[in-house]
């Protein structure tokens, strides 16, 4: 195979690569899952939340979306350098797994920051509705289980 056909097929495969790590990536992050709109409904709708806890959970969700927003642009970023890493390598090398490592590093972040931010949700129910609560954030984690 002479040398333009290497490249151009090198090129293609980095190419397919990155765009599957940006298309996983957008998947993963864009798309709210049907799970999350169902506990949010929970707390807005279902719960018979008192003003004062209405307000409060405004600004821990208002506070969240702030720091999500951060923490998904920066996956984002995380997939642009998993993309030049591919590129810049077309294998996988040192940059591609320092990439990788990054982009797991922003996915648990957004996950303990997720967390923190259910339980601060919690904090402010009375023991009636932290229990649905309850119900509703474990059917959520295992939706995918069944």
């Amino acid at each position: 195979m002479n040398s333009a056909r290497r490249l151009l097929l090198v090129a293609a495969v980095a190419f397919i690569a990155a765009f599957a790590g940006i298309f996983a990536g957008r998947l993963i992050l864009d798309q709210p899952r049907a799970s999350e709109t169902e506990l949010h409904a929970l707390l807005h709708d279902e719960l018979d939340l008192s003003p004062d806890q209405h307000a409060r959970l405004d600004r821990i969700e208002s506070d969240f979306a702030a720091r999500r927003d951060a923490l998904q642009r920066e996956m984002r970023a995380a997939n642009v350098a998993l993309a030049r890493a591919i590129e810049a390598e077309h294998g996988y090398g040192p940059q591609v797994t320092e990439a990788i490592d990054h982009s797991h590093r922003v996915m648990g972040e957004l996950q303990k920051e997720t967390l923190q931010h259910l339980f601060a949700m919690r904090d402010v129910l009375d023991a009636d509705q932290a229990a649905m609560f309850d119900k509703s954030v474990v059917k959520a984690l295992t939706a995918d289980a069944r």
